[in-house]
């Protein structure tokens, strides 16, 4: 038990009343801990798992626990799928090998496991690659052994500079524009000089592990160590994430540590026939809204796999962290489908302790591997200490998903008129994250673009973006929706957390949502793609959204903002729907009113001085209007005791300002 009370109730009163849960977490860490002499050897079992070469004995191992298996044999090309060539024997602790001195790199190969459910040939649960046959589409596992292997030149790369992440989700399949599965290669050759050239410091990349159903965005994995085969070979991953680096762009994973896909034919399910495996047994070991299956974090072997999978993806593909989907599903029995409005909801009801306490150790072990390394919860429910340290009660997360975001603007477009908007709401939403834990903003990202939803864009402009965006082409519904577009983006980045996200494509507004091929659109891609011709082409307005995101994202970055404490609220006018604030040195000005445009505007600063225009979101290259000049200076003046500028505050605007110091 800790001998004094932790930080975290230090710093929020209102958790003092479940300090013995708090400290239990604490406690339940570490005990596992200190189960594992070192917790980074602990994670090492690929080492053992799986395929490993044996040097002296010049062949390959090949384990796997499987303690209620009752047979099991490797079979594949090497063996003309012969099971009796291969039989693999028990070790204890429910662990069976067998070694091979016949097999070779690109073999397809598979284990037949006898257990309680019958024989079934499987993919081995460490195989680090798995590849779908064009005609049957069956999948097999495949020995991935090349001669020579991929050479790494990102010893230069210091992720240790990238003090506020600026996100860019992306997924390499549909970030292609022809109608078909983009690639490794064409992302590192294409998208990512786009990404570069935008400004933004992270990319995170979906659907990396392996997963049968293309159209499950890859969060149906079966494969845990097998990077998608379907988007080209491991030295293609590894190629494009040397690149990023070489760029000065850290490369963060979407893992997917939350569930696993049902299939017994691809993945991990019933791997040993006992139905209380990988996964917890009965109903508690299905998930009821994702139709998959639950891994069971108590089992120490279970946690071992999984730390163990972090790690690899670490050392062997050099990621620079993780993006850890459904947290809020891992965190509680209920899945998150509660309201969380009590303290209780966190600590008494229905929490996941096992699942804490994994987390907790997977924190701990990417900082042992890689110190400087990003970890980011997808969590809507807010539990306290998520995003603190360890040590000080928490659970030890760099960052959280600012969820509740997205969701603030969707609510806003689909109930309230422009003249209805509350100002003082925008500044609440935007800052109401829990002390000390910091969190990703973000206006939309994947979840916004699937189909059924609307990506931003689309719910300010709708069908009339397929009709007017030529630039010569006036349209008012489609003015609003770039100016509302370009001050959304900006109000949430400066004002919404220490980081920001924005999903592939969003930056210059794209129109159509994402929908995978799948049976109920004739198996389509017309939607699973970017149509990158429209921000391309010069007579579109594309171009404008582009282009403001691109500035954006840079005064953002060079002023490092999003570093800096939070904003301080310097003036709020509801009648005019004027919201400004100071963050770092900048001042920001937002003026959301349909028609009122205001000369000579007058507002307090803190400091006196002359102050620069950095950014103002009506210039004629964002597609506005023009009506102020830039470069452009304000002298602040003495008015009721206080400083004070003037300016003319456009309607639909947002201005950035910055005092000069020389």
């Amino acid at each position: 038990m800790p001998q004094q009370q932790m930080k975290i109730i230090q710093d929020d009163p209102w958790l003092a009343p479940y300090e013995e849960d708090i400290n239990s977490r604490f406690d339940r860490y570490q005990n596992k801990l200190s189960e594992f002499k070192d917790i980074v050897d602990f994670a090492s079992a690929k080492n053992f798992f799986g395929f490993n070469y044996d040097t002296e004995k010049q062949g390959w191992y090949y384990r796997e626990w499987a303690p209620s298996a009752h047979a099991l044999s490797l079979i594949g090309d090497f063996n003309e799928w012969n099971d009796q060539s291969n039989p693999l024997k028990s070790i204890g602790n429910g662990v069976w090998e067998c070694f091979l001195d016949n097999i070779k790199h690109g073999d397809k190969l598979k284990v037949r496991i006898t257990g309680n459910n019958g024989t079934i040939d499987r993919i081995p649960a460490w195989i680090e690659r798995a590849v779908q046959d064009p005609v049957s589409f069956d999948f097999a596992g495949q020995l991935w052994a090349p001669k020579n292997p991929f050479r790494w030149s990102d010893n230069k790369f210091d992720l240790g500079q990238i003090k506020s992440p600026l996100i860019y989700e992306c997924h390499v399949g549909m970030a292609q524009e022809k109608e078909g599965v983009g690639t490794y290669k064409e992302f590192e050759d294409h998208i990512l000089p786009r990404i570069k050239s935008l400004g933004y410091n992270c990319i995170q990349m979906m659907a990396v592990q392996e997963h049968p159903y293309y159209g499950s965005f890859g969060y149906h994995v079966s494969n845990f160590f097998a990077a998608s085969s379907r988007f080209g070979s491991p030295e293609d991953l590894k190629s494009l994430i040397n690149t990023a680096h070489n760029m000065g762009i850290a490369v963060i994973m979407d893992v997917v540590h939350s569930h696993a896909v049902k299939n017994i034919a691809e993945g991990l399910n019933d791997f040993d026939g006992s139905n209380d495996h990988y996964f917890h047994p009965g109903d508690r070991g299905n998930h009821p809204g994702w139709d998959s299956k639950l891994f069971n974090y108590g089992k120490t072997e279970v946690t071992q796999f999984l730390l163990s999978n972090l790690k690899y993806w670490l050392e062997e593909y050099h990621f620079d962290g993780f993006r850890f989907d459904g947290v809020t599903s891992m965190l509680y029995f209920h899945h998150g489908e509660i309201s969380f409005d009590h303290y209780d909801k966190y600590f008494k009801e229905g929490v996941e302790w096992d699942a804490v306490t994994y987390l907790q150790l997977a924190n701990k072990l990417i900082k042992e591997v890689k110190p400087n390394a990003l970890s980011i919860a997808e969590d809507m429910s807010g539990m306290p200490g998520l995003c603190r340290p360890i040590e000080e009660g928490g659970v030890g997360f760099d960052y959280r998903l600012a969820m509740g975001i997205p969701d603030y603007w969707i609510k806003l477009f689909k109930h309230s008129s422009d003249e209805e908007w509350n100002i003082e709401e925008f500044w609440e939403v935007l800052n109401n994250r829990r002390y000390g834990e910091k969190s990703i903003a973000y206006a939309e990202s994947h979840d916004q673009a699937l189909v059924g939803d609307k990506s931003l864009a689309f719910w300010l402009m709708d069908k009339e973006m397929y009709f007017h965006m030529k630039k010569e082409d006036q349209n008012i519904i489609i003015e609003r929706g770039i100016a509302l577009h370009k001050m959304i983006r900006l109000i949430t980045l400066s004002l919404g957390g220490e980081g920001y996200l924005t999903f592939i494509g969003n930056e210059f507004g794209h129109p159509e949502w994402v929908d995978f091929p799948r049976e109920g659109n004739d198996w389509s891609y017309k939607y699973a793609r970017r149509q990158w011709s429209l921000v391309d082409n010069p007579n579109l307005k594309f171009e404008f959204l582009n282009n403001f995101d691109q500035a954006m994202i840079n005064l953002i970055k060079s002023n490092e903002v999003l570093s800096q404490n939070d904003a301080e609220k310097l003036h709020v006018d509801h009648v005019n729907k004027v919201l400004i604030f100071k963050r770092g040195n900048l001042v920001f000005l937002f003026n959301f009113h349909p028609h009122n445009a205001i000369p000579d505007y007058k507002f307090f600063v803190k400091e006196s001085g002359v102050y620069e225009l950095l950014l103002d979101s009506d210039q004629g290259n964002f597609g506005g209007h023009h009506r102020l000049e830039i470069p452009q200076q304000f002298h602040s003046f003495a008015e009721d005791n206080v400083d004070k500028l003037s300016v003319y505050l456009p309607n639909r605007t947002a201005l950035v300002l910055k005092r000069k110091t020389d």
